[in-house]
């Protein structure tokens, strides 16, 4: 179990997964936002405070709500469904706490052609 938070901690979660590996995509915002992400069912994911804070952006097929917080712009996570219509949550590792990341294996995806 991890925990993490935004920037100016009114949104905070935790999440349950193991970070053996995370993906990198270079997605138009995934490469412009620097993410890491590590995916996991939505259940793995609870919200702990700010629910009420967090804000959606969504573009192209609209299928992922990318969550951001209202306040400071730190965005820890986006929801969507994989196609078998899966509750995922895509969690940015880079706001989870006590983690390093230089010890996490990174693994590229091209996001850019998919």
């Amino acid at each position: 179990m991890h925990k993490g938070s935004c920037h100016c901690g009114a949104v905070a979660f935790e999440v349950e997964t193991d970070l053996e590996q995370v993906i990198e995509c270079n997605c138009s915002i995934c490469r412009k936002k620097g993410y890491q992400l590590t995916f996991v069912p939505r259940s793995k994911l609870n919200v702990i405070r700010g629910e009420d804070n967090l804000a959606t952006y969504t573009f192209n097929t609209h299928t992922v709500q990318h969550r951001f917080c209202a306040t400071c712009g730190c965005a820890p996570f986006g929801e969507g469904k994989k196609p078998t219509r899966e509750a995922t949550a895509a969690v940015n590792i880079r706001c989870l706490d006590d983690i390093e990341l230089s010890d996490i294996k990174t693994i590229p995806f091209n996001g850019w052609d998919a």
